[in-house]
């Protein structure tokens, strides 16, 4: 099993996961995408096609066989890409709460919305204004907040968690990799990857998430069956049910793959 993470998490996202995956007898691979948690913090151009040659070079480099590729928000999507694009690396697909894209697509929004977002993106590259505006927004009590608007089970949102989200920050690099992503492209949309995706693939929705809605998952719904596509609402669970839930998220999960045939390898954790 391979697991890819959202916007601004890392490995430790996937800290109620990897054990349960393991003991189940698969062999889990979790990586830090680059720019996030404790990898290098270059100052490039970030895309989702970066990070997906990334991932395959990783696969290529240490996985070299078909995997069960787990991901949640934009780690969702890039799942997708990957299926898509390498259907050599994956046997089956599993998405907790995709992202529709890395950022929003200007026929999304509002002219007003778009206008304030793109301001606020400009803002966040210039050398003087940049550092303090990413000062604001990493502070732990921002953290926080946010978490508490994504997370319907408030005592999931732990000082570690925080921590977690809070402490990449610090790393020297951090304020021009989150000007550079908020002004990424998007990325492909999930509805032109959906038809090309190769394997079975199962959908898991918190249904209560700000970002993305649960009425998105009414795109995967429709392919259920023709594309062997199975999708499952998790009640009163919002944008990262894998963290905020793993005592049904990872039941479901294990159960899903028992009941493709898949069968586990040698338990391992990397």
């Amino acid at each position: 099993m391979l697991l890819l993470h959202g916007f601004g998490a890392s490995i430790g996202h996937w800290k109620k996961n990897i054990t349960a995956f393991a003991a189940a007898g698969y062999r889990v691979y979790v990586l830090d995408l680059l720019g996030f948690g404790a990898s290098d913090k270059p100052a490039i151009d970030y895309s989702m096609e970066l990070w997906q040659s990334l991932v395959y070079d990783f696969w290529q480099a240490f996985v070299q066989q078909p995997a069960v590729l787990v991901g949640n928000s934009i780690g969702g999507l890039l799942t997708m890409m990957l299926l898509a694009n390498h259907p050599e690396m994956a046997t089956r697909g599993i998405l907790l709460n995709p992202a529709g894209g890395l950022n929003h697509r200007p026929d999304e929004l509002n002219p007003l919305l778009g206008a304030v977002l793109g301001t606020f993106s400009k803002l966040t590259r210039s050398e003087w204004l940049g550092p303090w505006l990413f000062d604001r927004v990493r502070q732990k009590s921002r953290i926080r907040s946010s978490l508490k608007q994504i997370y319907c089970d408030r005592s999931a949102i732990t000082d570690e968690l925080v921590e977690m989200l809070y402490r990449p920050s610090c790393d020297p690099g951090a304020q021009k990799v989150f000007a550079a992503i908020l002004s990424a492209p998007p990325g492909p949309r999930p509805s032109e990857l959906l038809p090309r995706l190769p394997v079975p693939l199962l959908v898991l929705w918190g249904e209560d998430d700000p970002w993305t809605p649960i009425q998105a998952s009414s795109m995967y719904a429709m392919h259920q069956g023709e594309k062997s596509v199975e999708v499952i609402v998790i009640p009163r669970t919002g944008h990262c049910p894998h963290d905020e839930r793993p005592e049904l998220v990872n039941p479901c999960i294990l159960d899903w793959l028992r009941q493709q045939g898949l069968p586990a390898g040698s338990a391992d954790r990397i």
